[in-house]
C-alpha cells in the first residue's frame, strides 16, 4: 500500500478526506512543541493546523527528549499524518502543520538554536507530570538525575527545564523578544508550576538571567481536554481502508476539544477566538473542574474498573454499580469543593463527561489512563480529599479509587509486572512485600513523594482506605466488585 506523503494528498482530497489547503511550502516555524506524542498531535497540533488555514506562521517544530520514534515514523511522511475523529459520525483529516522533527537528545544545539529563533513566537509542552522535575511541594527538584545534569551543562541538557533555560539564555543573549511558554500538561497551576521551576534553575546557574525571564517571560497557565485513546492496530488499519494509504502513526481522538489558556499571552499569537480557544482570566476554574471531575473520573474508572476484569472506559460505564459510584462522587464529593467559572455550568459538564464516557466509537484503554499513577494521583483526587477533610466531610467515597490503585499496584507485582509509573520500581518491590491486608496501606502510605505528610495524619482518610482496600481485595469479577461498591 502506499505511504502517506505530499504527493497522495490529492487523491485523499477526492476521497472526502480533510486535507491541508494551505501551502506547507510557505508556512514558517512559530511554535516550538516538547512532547509529540499522541494528545499533542490530536489537540495543540489540530488547533495550529486550523490556524494556517489563515496565517501561515504557526508551523510547528517538534521535540521529543529523548525517543526517535515519532521522528522516524513521520519524516518519511514528511510531517504528514492523520487524525481519525471518532463519535456519532466518523471523520478523517490529515494534518500537515509539523515542519520538523527532532530529538533532542541526538541535536541539543538544534533545539536551543530553534528556542532562539526570534519567528519562535511559542513553546509548548506536553511531557506529563514527570517531565516537569518538581518536588511534591512544586520546587525543582535539583536531585533528579536529568537537573544534576543539566546544573553542570547548561549548554547540552536533557530535561525539559533545562532546554527552556538555554533556548532563553540565548534569546536574552540576542537581545530577541521572548516567547511565550504554555503548559499543556494535567498539573494544577501548570503555567505558574512550570515558570517556577525555571527560575528555581536560574536561582542555581544565572541569576541575571532569572531576573530577566521574570521580567519578560510569560508563563500562562492552561487547561487542555479531548480523550485520546492510544494508537493500535485496529486504528492504522482503519485508517488504511479510509484513505487507501498508510500512515506509520495515525492519531484518534473523541469529537469534543477543549483548549483554555490564561489571559497572558505577549507578543505574537495566533487568533485564538477563531479557531476555538479559549483565553480567560478565570483558567484556574475550567481546570480545576477538569482534573478533579474529568481526570479524577478517568483515575477511578482505570483503577476500579481494572480489578473487575474491564478493558475499556466505555465497558465499565455499562457497570450500572461502577457507572453510579463514579457519578455520586462526582456530584457528591467533587462538585463541593468546586467554584465554576463563568461559561460553564458544573452539572451540565458531568452530564457531558459521563456521554463522553460512553462513547462505544473510542476504545480507551483503562490500561492506558492508569499509567503514572503516583503522579497523577495527587493532582486528580488527593487534593480534593484534603479539601472535604478540612471541611469535615466524609471521604469514604474519594479513598475507594485510592485504595483500588494500591490493589492495582498489588496484582500487578505479585505477576511480576513492572507498573508503567516513574516509581515502578519501588512499587514493584511495595507490591511483591503485600499481604492482602489493611496493613498494606500503610506501607502504600510511606511512599511521601505520593502521599503528603498531612493528609496521612488524617487517621478518618486513612481508615477509610484500609476498609475499601479490604473491600476492594475480593474483587475479581463484576459481580464480586458490585458487593463492594456502595449502591
Amino acid at each position: 500500500m502506499t505511504a502517506l506523503n505530499t504527493a497522495a494528498l490529492p487523491a485523499l482530497a477526492a476521497r472526502g478526506i480533510q486535507v491541508p489547503t494551505y501551502d506547507r511550502a510557505a508556512v514558517t516555524t512559530g511554535v516550538v512543541h516538547f512532547g509529540p506524542g499522541a494528545f499533542h498531535r490530536v489537540h495543540q497540533a489540530w488547533y495550529f493546523d486550523a490556524a494556517l488555514a489563515g496565517d501561515l506562521r504557526w508551523g510547528i517544530c517538534e521535540v521529543a527528549l529523548q525517543s526517535s520514534g515519532v521522528r522516524d515514523a513521520l519524516a518519511p511522511q514528511v510531517g504528514l499524518y492523520s487524525l481519525a475523529i471518532l463519535d456519532e459520525q466518523r471523520t478523517f483529516q490529515v494534518m500537515g502543520g509539523i515542519r520538523e522533527l527532532l530529538v533532542a537528545r541526538e541535536a541539543p544545539h538544534t533545539v536551543i538554536a530553534r528556542l532562539a529563533d526570534p519567528r519562535t513566537h511559542l513553546v509548548t509542552a506536553t511531557v506529563t507530570e514527570k517531565g516537569y522535575c518538581l518536588r511534591s511541594d512544586g520546587a525543582l527538584d535539583v536531585n533528579h538525575p536529568d537537573i544534576a545534569h543539566d546544573l553542570s551543562n547548561v549548554r547540552t541538557p536533557r530535561s525539559l527545564i533545562g532546554y527552556l533555560v538555554a533556548g532563553l539564555r540565548a534569546r536574552r543573549d540576542a537581545q530577541r523578544a521572548a516567547p511565550t511558554i504554555i503548559s499543556c500538561d494535567n498539573l494544577t497551576d501548570n503555567g505558574k508550576r512550570l515558570r517556577r521551576g525555571v527560575l528555581d534553575f536560574c536561582r542555581e546557574t544565572d541569576r541575571e538571567l532569572g531576573a530577566w525571564i521574570e521580567d519578560n517571560v510569560a508563563f500562562p497557565s492552561s487547561m487542555v481536554d479531548s480523550i485520546t485513546p492510544a494508537t493500535d492496530d485496529a486504528l492504522r488499519a482503519l485508517v488504511a481502508e479510509q484513505l487507501g494509504v498508510e500512515d506509520r502513526w495515525p492519531v484518534q481522538r473523541e469529537f469534543f476539544t477543549q483548549w483554555v489558556i490564561e489571559n497572558d499571552i505577549r507578543g505574537e499569537q495566533p487568533d485564538w477566538s477563531a479557531i476555538g480557544v479559549t483565553v480567560t482570566d478565570d483558567v484556574h476554574g475550567f481546570e480545576r473542574a477538569k482534573l478533579r471531575l474529568l481526570n479524577g473520573a478517568h483515575s477511578t474508572l482505570a483503577y476500579v474498573g481494572s480489578l473487575a476484569g474491564y478493558e475499556t472506559v466505555e465497558q465499565a460505564m455499562k457497570d450500572p454499580t461502577l457507572a453510579q459510584f463514579v457519578e455520586n462522587m462526582m456530584r457528591n464529593d467533587i462538585v463541593p469543593t468546586l467554584s465554576a467559572p463563568r461559561g460553564l455550568d458544573l452539572s451540565g459538564y458531568i452530564g457531558a463527561v459521563l456521554r463522553r464516557f460512553r462513547n462505544p466509537a473510542i476504545r480507551h484503554l483503562l490500561a492506558q489512563i492508569a499509567w503514572d499513577g503516583s503522579q497523577k494521583l495527587p493532582f486528580r483526587l488527593l487534593g480534593t480529599t484534603a479539601e472535604r477533610l478540612s471541611s469535615g466531610a466524609a471521604v469514604s467515597g474519594l479513598a475507594m479509587p485510592i485504595a483500588a490503585w494500591m490493589q492495582f499496584i498489588r496484582r500487578k507485582s505479585l505477576r511480576n509486572e513492572r507498573a508503567t509509573d516513574p516509581l515502578a520500581d519501588v512499587l514493584l518491590s511495595l507490591g511483591k512485600a503485600t499481604t492482602g491486608t489493611s496493613s498494606d496501606v500503610d506501607a502504600f502510605l510511606g511512599l511521601e513523594k505520593m502521599f503528603p505528610r498531612e493528609l496521612v495524619a488524617q487517621t478518618a482518610w486513612v481508615n477509610a482506605v484500609r476498609a475499601a482496600y479490604t473491600k476492594l481485595a475480593a474483587v475479581e469479577n463484576p459481580t464480586s466488585l458490585a458487593a463492594a461498591l456502595p449502591s
